[in-house]
């Protein structure tokens, strides 16, 4: 199911490969199979969750490293936006103090004197809790989109053998 998604070919993918090829692109960066599309969300999880600005040039400097799916990791990335970052990187903070077993900061002010006031006490944990989510869970993530699109595969290729089966028996002439 999840491959079909993946798999239906656009109307322009003429134009694609003609770009792919005037800028000497590999093919894998567009590549739809479950590796490169599984890889691509988990380096994508694995730098949105990191906060820094221009998450997308850090996925584009990583594409020389490992192949993936450029598209999917960058949509990936555009998870931790405005709207997403205070909830994310204030689960991030308090993950950050429950790994290092500190006490949070209880009297939060959102004004840019309070920030470098505590830009210290912020620091440490935060960044604790973002390499924990960073690196567990888009891991953990990666793995578990993995097993499914395997399991979706096998899922499709048993009902197929299914299908086949019931057409040869109705052709059958009885006796």
């Amino acid at each position: 199911m999840i491959r079909k998604v993946f798999k239906k070919k656009p109307s322009g993918e003429n134009k694609i490969d003609a770009f792919l090829e005037k800028y000497h692109l590999p093919k894998a960066y567009l590549s739809v199979n479950r590796r490169m599309i599984t890889r691509g969300v988990g380096i994508g999880l694995f730098w949105g969750f990191i906060p820094m600005p221009m998450q997308m040039l850090a996925v584009m400097a990583t594409t020389p490293f490992i192949r993936f799916n450029v598209p999917i990791a960058i949509s990936m990335v555009w998870l931790s936006n405005p709207f997403t970052m205070p909830p994310m990187y204030y689960m991030e903070y308090l993950t950050g103090n429950f790994i290092l077993g500190r006490e949070g900061i209880d009297d939060i002010e959102l004004t840019m004197e309070w920030f470098t006031e505590h830009f210290q006490d912020i620091l440490v944990p935060l960044y604790t809790g973002t390499a924990f989510y960073s690196i567990i869970v888009s891991g953990i993530i990666y793995v578990v989109l993995n097993r499914l699109w395997v399991r979706s595969v096998k899922t499709e290729q048993e009902e197929t053998k299914k299908i086949r089966k019931k057409r040869a028996s109705r052709k059958k002439p009885k006796i």
